[in-house]
């Protein structure tokens, strides 16, 4: 279905308008809202993180404009579960508004609430079980328990007036989880019998044929690759994902070895689900980083953050010798995590590094030590048969993640009308069992760079790229106010280019007669004479050098 390039119309009464203000056409910054005579909810509110072409940037917000006019219509935000990419942007929406309401399970609010804690803002919060039912402003909110990479996930059927929707949040099928919950089919089916009349649903795996393999099939391994160590281990993993956690502490254990959890995210988060009991911790296992380091290396295992190739976490520094752990030959590493798109050359870089140093580098592409969160084709085509929704709209993914799970919709007889393909700042409306694309809100990404939040632009990007990528030259020149004569300059200098200053010694004749052809017809503005200094140099480096280096000419009057 075509997404028509305008501004929706006002909202009609009796109609739910649903928004996706991220997640769609990208793996993160989950967020969508949901209004409904004159109130709106939110569902999941992530963070996306930024690729090599984003530089300096520290995380991506959702688009919260369409939102910042009417925070006093939010009634709450759901959390599905505690990953980054749907709890992430938080603290950014609380700093509009602190009182807006929390609402998700007891480890997902725990894993906020420490989050908000660093941010200094006191959350409301509403702790829900699977099962539970609420009423919040005009929508009758059901949780029902979804398995995941991540204990204590939900989805959220949302009932109005104008209909039901089923939001799944992240989730898969996993027969076997080591927590013993599973995704809960006979709930899916109820509702099913009841109506879905729109269906958001996980997207990310859909182009997988088959069922994602369980969680248990990963214990084995980890006890396999810790056990024929010769010398120490390292783990890197997402910092909230307990199960995988959990195996490790399990593998361990078995082999002797004590754990050391490394990364402050890694210790708060593990430290949350120790204490709400999602994490059981054999005794004696864990141990204090600083201690560990006094371990025979046979008898230690470092469970740390970096599975992504975080420039920052722990396992890119040890690549670069930047951390207090050398590795170095005989250790082993693995990488205990899928690759999330965008990620892929900064992660081969830190394999190649740690290689280099002499570690047995182990990962999904060479051993079986990671298994997916999410829903494959074939768990997919379950929950359609299941449901049988009135209308689908595929959310969480690239645009081809998209496009193959609306096929698996169609291909279990959802008619194409019925599937809609949107993007971030669709407008969908439901009424009377029909959902229709309304219009579409222009949106972008939120850049957070340090302390400051939405002030890079993608322009600020553009030219950080220049900068890395072509160079810098600088050109001053100081002219007399009256006449428009050079009296100093030009003074050239170059930052990032190979060639010595001493090349632009060609060009500068040909600025001055720039200058002087400008000034014979009467410029005497200092931007317009930049302009011209920007002009004929920017020429003559296209030409000689073949670079595009970003120019920066000052013309000063004396």
């Amino acid at each position: 279905m075509s997404v028509p390039l305008a501004a929706p119309e006002s909202l009609a009464e009796g109609t739910l308008r649903v928004i996706p203000l991220g997640g769609l056409g990208e793996i993160g910054r989950n967020m969508t809202t949901f209004e409904f005579d004159g109130k709106i909810l939110i569902v999941d509110c992530g963070v996306l993180f930024p690729e090599e072409h984003q530089p300096g940037v520290d995380l991506i917000l959702p688009d919260f404009e369409p939102i910042k006019d009417r925070l006093d219509d939010i009634v709450g935000v759901v959390l599905t579960h505690g990953h980054e990419d749907h709890i992430g942007a938080v603290p950014y929406l609380l700093r509009l508004k602190s009182d807006i309401p929390l609402i998700g399970s007891a480890l997902t609010l725990a894993l906020v609430e420490a989050k908000l804690k660093e941010h200094r803002i006191r959350p409301f919060t509403l702790t829900v079980k699977e099962g539970q039912q609420e009423k919040v402003g005009p929508f009758d909110l059901e949780f029902v328990a979804v398995n995941h990479s991540i204990p204590d996930a939900l989805a959220v059927a949302i009932r109005t007036p104008a209909g039901m929707a089923l939001a799944t949040g992240d989730f898969k099928m996993d027969q076997l989880p080591l927590d013993g919950r599973i995704t809960d089919l006979r709930a899916f089916a109820r509702l099913g019998e009841e109506g879905v009349d729109l269906f958001l649903v996980d997207s990310t795996n859909a182009d997988v044929p088959g069922f994602t393999p369980t969680e248990r099939s990963i214990g084995p391994v980890l006890d396999q690759v810790i056990a024929k160590a010769p010398r120490r281990v390292i783990v890197a993993s997402f910092s909230s994902h307990v199960h995988r956690v959990q195996q490790v502490l399990d593998a361990a254990f078995a082999n002797g070895r004590r754990v050391a959890l490394l990364g402050r995210s890694m210790v708060r988060n593990m430290n949350i689900a120790a204490e709400l009991g999602y994490l059981k911790v054999p005794e004696n296992v864990l141990i204090d980083y600083k201690k560990a380091r006094d371990l025979p290396d046979e008898q230690i295992v470092y469970m740390s953050t970096g599975s992504q190739g975080e420039p920052m976490a722990v396992l890119s520094r040890m690549a670069n010798l930047d951390h207090a752990i050398d590795v170095g030959e005989g250790d082993t590493v693995i990488l205990a995590s899928s690759l999330i798109p965008g990620n892929e050359n900064a992660v081969y870089r830190v394999i190649d590094g740690l290689t280099k140093l002499g570690a047995n580098v182990v990962h999904k592409a060479n051993a079986k030590v990671h298994v997916s969160g999410h829903a494959a084709a074939g768990e997919l085509i379950y929950c359609y048969n299941i449901l049988r929704p009135k209308n689908v709209l595929p959310v969480h993914g690239e645009y081809r993640h998209l496009v193959a799970n609306a096929k698996l919709a169609h291909q279990t007889g959802i008619a194409e009308e019925n599937t809609i393909l949107a993007s971030n700042g669709t407008v969908i409306d439901l009424a009377d069992g029909r959902a229709r694309v309304a219009g579409q809100l222009d949106i972008g990404f939120v850049y957070v760079d340090g302390s400051t939040v939405g002030e890079v632009t993608d322009a600020d990007l553009k030219d950080r790229r220049v900068l890395g990528e072509e160079g810098f030259v600088s050109i001053i020149v100081v002219v007399d106010a009256a006449t428009g004569r050079i009296i100093t300059g030009p003074e050239i200098h170059a930052r990032g280019i190979a060639e010595d200053d001493a090349v632009f010694d060609d060009v500068a004749p040909k600025i001055v007669a720039a200058l002087k052809e400008a000034s014979g017809n009467g410029v005497r503005d200092t931007h317009a004479l930049s302009q011209v200094v920007r002009r004929t140099i920017g020429r003559w480096v296209n030409q000689k050098l073949r670079r595009r280096p970003m120019i920066v000419p000052l013309v000063i009057e004396a």
